[in-house]
């Protein structure tokens, strides 16, 4: 392979890792890849999963969301109850000084109701996370058909 050919890919394979691998910046808080599963065509609901990395000194909250994607948003969460798996909406998720809040299938997520149109796979839709101190962080959820690499081996947990 040339050497003109082998820039021409890693520059190709690095502009499709960035078109999948979304990142953002507030403040102290790093979020990472927004994304959301593809749904069959009568869902009316979804769940927005992402990552958020607090690498300030002191703690953070997300307080709620909203989206044009869906009538409404709302924190949710999985618990362990009475040997069931049940889903229960929160008010806030706290993100501890240096540490994280994972939102990933079976643990928070937001929980997207009354969805405007499908959410088809390689599309994108605007996503407000609110936070305590952060404020208001626009993000863009990729919409997929599956569940990214590094989020698979929580599902099988």
């Amino acid at each position: 392979m040339t050497l003109t050919k082998s820039l021409l890919l890693t520059t190709l394979l690095t502009c499709a890792w960035g078109v999948s691998a979304q990142e953002y910046q507030a403040g102290d808080l790093h979020i990472e890849h927004p994304w959301s599963r593809e749904m069959p065509t009568n869902a009316p609901t979804a769940a927005a999963y992402f990552v958020v990395h607090n690498q300030g000194t002191s703690a953070d909250r997300l307080l709620g969301a909203d989206t044009p994607a869906a009538g409404k948003a709302e924190l949710h969460e999985h618990v362990h109850k009475d040997g069931l798996m049940k889903m229960q909406q929160v008010q806030a998720v706290d993100i501890p000084a240096g540490g994280e809040a994972a939102f990933a299938s079976m643990g928070y997520h937001v929980m997207l109701f009354n969805l405007t149109q499908q959410l088809r796979d390689g599309e994108r839709f605007p996503l407000t996370l609110h936070f305590e101190k952060a404020g208001d962080v626009k993000v863009e959820v990729a919409v997929q058909k599956e569940a990214p690499a590094e989020h698979k081996h929580e599902q099988q947990n």
